[in-house]
């Protein structure tokens, strides 16, 4: 089912760095309004001066409560602390969260910086505010597919998504959409590891590229 523009859920993306401006800069092209905010407004600012009259700068307080969908761009840790300072504003939000538990390892590469049998998703579901949704999506590709993958021709490229509550699903499933991916759920947020760097489905894990929905359903 198609949504009129008129139906979808605003949208927010807060973090205005290399994901956060690809996720806007996709549904600008997707021809979905969204809101742009960072702890720089003049960095959402210039992003929404290049993007159009479909991208909207905001405060970070501000955005979050005209959204009804709020994307956090923004680095693991830092999300914790978000959601502590921002609970009152982010209740009863759908919340997206693609984010990585990783850090720069000594040795060069990455490395996890939780315990190895754990996930960035189900480690925020345990911390979410009053009626807040989390959907873990937007993140098994990396930046650069991210942006270059984005509304190919013939068959689309995947974004793959995990949730506990089905009563999002379609949303998720819209906003990937606009987004110029394919939308596959692989579960719960217990399946969010398989989505997070190393994990079976991401990009820069056992997946290893791009795929389309027929390579999608093969690994699932």
């Amino acid at each position: 089912m198609v949504m009129s523009q008129a139906n979808k859920l605003k949208v927010a993306v807060i973090g205005i760095g290399n994901i956060g401006s690809a996720v806007a800069t996709n549904l600008v092209k997707g021809n979905r309004p969204v809101i742009v905010a960072d702890r720089k407004l003049a960095k959402a600012e210039t992003l929404a001066q290049k993007l159009g009259s479909l991208a909207q700068p905001s405060e970070i307080s501000a955005a979050i409560k005209e959204a009804d969908i709020v994307v956090l761009a923004i680095y693991f840790d830092p999300i914790k602390e978000f959601l502590k300072q921002y609970a009152t504003e982010l209740e009863g939000k759908i919340i997206v969260d693609p984010s990585n538990p990783i850090a720069p390892a000594e040795n060069g590469g990455f490395k996890k910086i939780i315990d190895e049998n754990e996930s960035a998703g189900q480690i925020l579901s345990t911390q979410l505010p009053k009626g807040a949704k989390l959907a873990k999506a937007l993140g098994s590709l990396g930046v650069a597919s991210l942006a270059s993958a984005a509304f190919q021709q013939q068959e689309q490229a995947v974004l793959f998504y995990a949730t506990d509550d089905t009563s999002i699903n379609g949303e998720i499933e819209q906003l990937i959409r606009d987004s110029g991916f394919e939308p596959v759920r692989v579960g719960g947020l217990d399946q969010s590891i398989r989505l997070e760097v190393f994990g079976d489905l991401h990009e820069f894990g056992a997946l290893g590229k791009t795929v389309t929905v027929t390579e999608a359903n093969e690994k699932l």
